[in-house]
């Protein structure tokens, strides 16, 4: 069974992300801040991350940058999802190796769950698989 590492602050979004994603069939583990993120990557490699950008402690950049450049964790889809929708933002992220880029206010949290889909047993499922 595959398992998403939420990477977010924002309890409301938390909740409605990890009933949509336990619902659709995965396991769900949380992580409120960067280094948190880090230390759950760690002791559990997910099959796909969620990071949101603006976050306490550690941000989203500097988790991406440390997942993207550990050989043991580069293959693991990272998908940004924040409320920073500035082309320049979405440029970095990408250029950083993060796998998608959705801004909250544009996408319902089941399109979030679709993307998800896409990336663990869809089109893109193959790309991430060493």
């Amino acid at each position: 069974m595959d398992n998403i590492l939420i990477v977010e602050d924002e309890d409301f979004l938390i909740m409605a992300l990890k009933d949509n994603l336990v619902a659709a069939g995965y396991t769900v583990d949380i992580a409120r801040n960067g280094e948190e993120a880090l230390k759950k990557i760690g002791e559990k490699k997910p099959s796909l991350v969620l990071l949101d950008i603006l976050m306490p402690q550690k941000d989203g950049f500097y988790v991406l940058e440390k997942i993207k450049k550990n050989p043991e964790w580069r293959l693991i889809p990272v998908i940004v999802l924040s409320n920073l929708g500035e082309d320049k933002v979405i440029k970095r992220a990408l250029d950083m190796g993060a796998d998608d880029y959705l801004v909250k206010s544009q996408h319902s949290i089941q399109e979030v769950i679709e993307k998800v889909k896409d990336y663990l047993e869809g089109s893109k499922a193959a790309e991430h698989r060493p």
